[in-house]
């Protein structure tokens, strides 16, 4: 069963630490995505549809809102990976250069020397239970640079290319995401939502996935996740409370959606997360 062995939380995103042994379903988050082979068996990721090797010396970077999801090669023994969730007003900050979108230039990346001394840091610090790590950001920092950069490398667009401008989207799709986050907890009909719009169901899941790049059920559950991420690590709500309120029936059917979702149960990811004193 895949395991949570470390979960920080802090102004940057979240950074976890996952034995990963089991698939997950095709699902997206609103933050920059980084995936890297710590150690154990290959597997591969899926992105829009393109597989991905992912093994030693090889990362996955995934824009925001670009689906994804993870697929197992071999369940006998997990694999070891470090799983970065990079906010990305908190990188425009921090970084030397980007957008507000953090969008990649392409997935695979190649885990150079620099970049693999900075995931095995982020690693062994993680792991050490004892001492505080006073410089998490500024190497989660150093590290979503230097995979941004290395994306943007030989493109089309060239290595000066800082991402795509922000989306403009149309007022009908801003209106659903309102009823989305207003109405979390509530049963969705995805005709009723059409309506609400003023849209037939086929024009609102195609213009709705080509504005913000996934189906409105997959960004549907990426709000109930960062709900209940949030609760999780903030409260002390038991989890089939946190569950209900998001409209499951019961622990069980939540608890089987966060870990298609999240890689590990919703009583794991609460033990191991840390969160930083700065967020």
């Amino acid at each position: 069963m895949s395991s949570a062995l470390a979960v920080f939380h802090g102004p940057f995103g979240r950074v976890c630490l996952y034995g990963m042994d089991r698939s997950m379903v095709p699902h997206a988050h609103r933050e920059g995505h980084l995936i890297f082979h710590v150690q154990g068996p290959p597997s591969q990721v899926v992105v829009e549809g393109r597989t991905f090797p992912f093994s030693a010396g090889q990362a996955v970077a995934i824009s925001p809102w670009q689906p994804h999801y993870y697929q197992t090669l071999d369940h006998s023994t997990p694999t070891l990976a470090l799983v970065c969730y990079i906010r990305p007003a908190w990188f425009l900050e921090a970084s030397r250069r980007s957008t507000a979108s953090l969008r990649f230039g392409r997935v695979g990346i190649e885990v150079t020397d620099p970049l693999a001394r900075l995931v095995y840091a982020n690693a062994h610090a993680m792991l050490d239970a004892e001492h505080d790590d006073p410089f998490i950001e500024e190497r989660l920092c150093a590290l979503t640079q230097g995979c941004f950069d290395q994306s943007w490398q030989w493109t089309e667009r060239g290595a000066g290319f800082v991402g795509q401008d922000l989306p403009m989207r149309d007022f009908r799709v801003r209106k659903a995401m309102r009823l989305f986050r207003d109405q979390l907890g509530e049963p969705f009909d995805m005709d009723a939502v059409a309506r609400e719009v003023g849209l037939s169901r086929p024009h609102f899941f195609k213009l709705f996935r080509l504005q913000i790049g996934v189906t409105p059920n997959v960004y549907l559950n990426a709000l109930r996740m960062e709900h209940a991420i949030e609760r999780l690590s903030a409260g002390q709500a038991a989890v089939a409370e946190i569950g209900f309120d998001l409209g499951f029936s019961s622990q069980a059917s939540f608890s089987r959606f966060f870990i298609a979702n999240g890689v590990v149960a919703p009583s794991a990811y609460r033990r191991s997360v840390q969160v930083s004193a700065a967020l």
